[in-house]
């Protein structure tokens, strides 16, 4: 007898590169930027790929299946690109530079579509005022825009991030 929910983790499994794929294209800026209108994209892409996962199967056991395929191939990509960088350089996205030296690079802000108001909204949470104040301006790998003041005095963090290295906390 084969396994009868074989067909859920598959298309579980599909679904899910689908949708980090889908992610990939549309870019990093838009996950840690979400409007009334992005929540509601995501409530229903969330429903309308439910079926393709579970298919004719409306059970409960099919629906933690489906939630538990989903769970462990997102362990195991993150334990991959960790652990191979092809695999981390192919899925994830890199650090990008908006400001440097106050100059800005307008070829990567009009590649990631950060408009100047978002860029002078990230400058005023980091408590600078002028574009020739910021030394460096990185769009991180999270969405969110990370500013280094010229003043070294000024510096400051807005966002706090936990750390993902353990033996760095032992340290401590």
């Amino acid at each position: 007898m084969t396994f009868p929910y074989l067909d859920i983790v598959l298309r579980s499994i599909a679904v899910y590169f689908f949708m980090t794929i889908a992610l990939r294209i549309f870019g990093k800026k838009e996950l840690s930027q979400l409007n009334t209108a992005d929540v509601i994209l995501i409530l229903l892409i969330s429903n309308s790929v439910q079926n393709a996962m579970v298919g004719p199967d409306t059970s409960l056991t099919g629906g933690l299946i489906a939630a538990l395929v989903l769970f462990v191939i997102n362990y195991i990509i993150k334990k991959l690109t960790h652990r191979y960088k092809v695999i981390g350089d192919l899925l994830l996205d890199k650090p990008q530079i908006l400001i440097h030296d106050g100059k800005l690079d307008f070829k990567a802000l009009s590649k990631l579509d950060i408009s100047d108001e978002e860029l002078k909204e990230a400058m005023r949470e980091h408590g600078i005022e002028f574009f020739k104040n910021v030394k460096l301006a990185m769009l991180e790998i999270d969405g969110t825009i990370s500013i280094i003041s010229e003043d070294q005095q000024k510096l400051k963090q807005t966002h706090y991030k936990r750390r993902h290295n353990r033996k760095n906390l032992q340290k401590f």
